[in-house]
């Protein structure tokens, strides 16, 4: 039996949008995201990716995320630049993404006056703390005490991407409560990392350097900031799908609670 358009519409999977990368290749530029991402999605959180291109001025944040059940804010190769966060000058081979950082902070600003769902990996996760008025060391390898997080270019993908070192994970908090454990181990591939968190956040793991791994917000519904890469081969690891799972229930909740309103 066919079913009808009100039946149809409570069986599609959330839509969840990303922002892109913008990249050269040859002589064109693209907008692009990473597959580990899209699959990620589709596979533990059980939502539709959308991607959201990534373009100079921003095109109109609002428009997009009224249309969205979530947002997933994606690491990427670049680094955000400096400026956003009174981070100091720039310096050779940091790579930037002038239109990523537009784009993500206008999703960002749109998306949390919504309280619309978000998670943050990566990069994400730094923009979603500047984003909220928190700052970042351009380089954890050479502050004091902080141990070099970064992965070894010459690795492997397997060895960039794989376990490199245990977590703290905070007691009563989002991520402890899914691991039903104090500690988890996670890969590292990142240079920067946060050094003042946002007000509005609340810390869920740390390294054992001291550097924050993870937050929450301290007011909305669902927004979440990891470092590490719970995308990767997350349907193999318990902890990394328990994060993704959660972020699609998240996502499945704001869609009914759409419906409901309509």
């Amino acid at each position: 039996r066919v079913g009808s358009a009100e039946d149809l519409r409570m069986r599609l999977p959330p839509l969840v949008g990303l922002p892109t990368d913008s990249s050269s290749q040859g002589h064109h530029r693209f907008a692009m995201a990473g597959e580990k991402y899209v699959r990620a999605l589709v596979e533990a959180a059980a939502v539709t990716p959308v991607l959201l291109p990534s373009l100079q001025p921003p095109l109109p944040a609002g428009d997009w995320l009224s249309r969205v059940h979530g947002l997933l804010l994606t690491g990427a190769v670049s680094n955000i630049e400096p400026q956003h966060y009174a981070g100091g000058r720039t310096w050779p081979g940091n790579l930037h993404d002038p239109a990523r950082d537009g784009a993500a902070f206008s999703l960002l600003e749109h998306a949390l006056a919504a309280d619309l769902p978000v998670l943050a990996i990566c990069r994400g996760f730094q923009e979603l703390n500047v984003a909220l008025g928190g700052t970042l060391h351009p380089q954890v390898h050479r502050v004091e005490g902080r141990h070099d997080h970064r992965e070894d270019p010459a690795a492997s993908v397997e060895v960039q991407y794989g376990p490199a070192h245990s977590i703290a994970l905070v007691a009563g908090g989002w991520l402890a409560q899914w691991h039903g454990a104090r500690s988890a181990v996670v890969n590292s591939v990142h240079g920067q990392g946060i050094d003042s968190l946002a007000d509005g956040l609340l810390p869920e793991a740390h390294a054992d350097d001291g550097l924050v791994e993870a937050a929450r917000s301290r007011r909305h519904s669902f927004v979440l900031g990891v470092q590490w890469h719970p995308e990767w081969r997350v349907t193999h690891n318990p902890f990394y799908h328990a994060v993704l799972h959660a972020f699609g229930q998240a996502c499945r909740q704001r869609q009914r609670l759409q419906q409901d309103s309509a």
